[in-house]
C-alpha cells in the first residue's frame, strides 16, 4: 500500500494552527526510538517555516534568511576554518534546480588571498543520469582533495503537505541522499560517509499528487489508486519563482554564516 512520502521531519509532527509570528522556528531532535519509528536517521532537524516565498513578501525575506543562519551557525562546529557547500540535483530542471541555483549565488573564497572569515569552496556535481558519476564520488572526492572541516548540502525536498511547498526551509546535521525528493535514492552524504559533519538544507518543492488527493478529500487515498497516483510528482506552476527565491534566502543564509 502507498505510504505517504516526505522528507520533512516536521511533517510527522501536529500542525501548530496558533502561530502568531510570520517567521516561525523550531527543532526536533530525532532519538533512536523516535528514528525507528518515523524511519528517520537519528538528529537534530530545523525548520524555519514562513509564508513569504509563495506570497511574494520579499520584504520578509531577510528575516527568514537571518533565521536560517542561525540555525546554521546552531549546526557548525565553531572551529570550522573551510567549507564545501554542495549543490546538489539537476539544474536542467526547474524543481530539483535548488541546489545548483544556490550555488551560483554563492561567492567562493578559498582561492581569495587574504579573505576574512570562514573560506568557502563551491561545487555542483549534476546527477548521475547526466554525468554518469554518483553525487557522492564527486563530492567525496572533492572532499578528499581540499580536506573542508565541514560539508553544507542543498537540495529540493518532497513534503507531505502542500502548505509547506517553499514555505518550510529544513536543516539537519544527519546529511541528506541525494535524490531522496523523487525517489531515486543514491549514496547518502553524512558525517559517516564523509568522514566530516555534513549540514543539509532543503525546501520542499514537490508533493506526491496522492498526498493533494488525501488533503482536498480528507480521506486516504483510495488503495486502488494509490500505487499509479503515488508515483506523480506535482510542483506549483510558480516553481521558476519559487525556486529562484528560496537560492536567494537560502545563499544569503550561508553567506550570513561564515562572514
Amino acid at each position: 500500500m502507498f505510504m505517504k512520502r516526505t522528507d520533512m521531519a516536521c511533517d510527522f509532527l501536529p500542525r501548530n494552527t496558533t502561530k502568531n509570528n510570520y517567521v516561525h522556528s523550531f527543532t526536533v531532535t530525532v532519538n533512536k526510538e523516535l528514528s525507528a519509528k518515523l524511519k528517520r536517521p537519528c538528529g537534530k532537524y530545523s525548520t524555519v517555516e514562513c509564508r513569504a516565498v509563495p506570497d511574494r513578501n520579499e520584504s520578509e525575506y531577510k528575516s527568514v534568511s537571518a533565521s536560517i543562519g542561525k540555525a546554521i551557525t546552531r549546526f557548525i562546529p565553531h572551529d570550522v576554518k573551510s567549507v564545501l557547500v554542495v549543490g546538489l540535483g539537476n539544474p536542467n530542471m526547474t524543481a530539483d534546480s535548488l541546489g545548483a541555483k544556490t550555488c551560483a549565488r554563492l561567492t567562493a573564497t578559498r582561492a581569495i588571498p587574504n579573505a576574512s572569515g570562514t573560506k568557502v569552496s563551491v561545487i555542483t556535481p549534476n546527477v548521475l543520469g547526466v554525468t554518469g558519476i554518483e553525487s557522492f564520488d564527486v563530492v567525496a572526492g572533492v572532499a578528499a582533495r581540499i580536506k573542508p572541516d565541514a560539508v553544507i548540502a542543498v537540495d529540493s525536498l518532497a513534503s507531505a503537505a502542500v502548505g509547506r511547498i517553499a514555505s518550510a526551509f529544513q536543516i539537519t546535521d544527519t546529511g541528506i541522499t541525494p535524490g531522496s525528493g523523487v525517489s531515486n535514492h543514491r549514496i547518502r552524504l553524512c558525517r559517516d560517509s564523509l568522514g566530516v559533519p555534513v549540514i543539509s538544507l532543503g525546501v520542499p518543492l514537490v508533493v506526491y499528487a496522492s498526498t493533494i488527493i488525501e488533503d482536498a478529500t480528507g480521506q486516504k487515498c483510495p488503495e486502488e489508486t494509490a500505487d499509479d497516483v503515488g508515483r506523480m510528482l506535482v510542483t506549483p506552476k510558480d516553481i521558476d519563482l519559487y525556486v529562484t527565491d528560496c537560492a536567494d534566502i537560502l545563499s544569503a543564509a550561508i553567506e550570513r554564516s561564515f562572514s
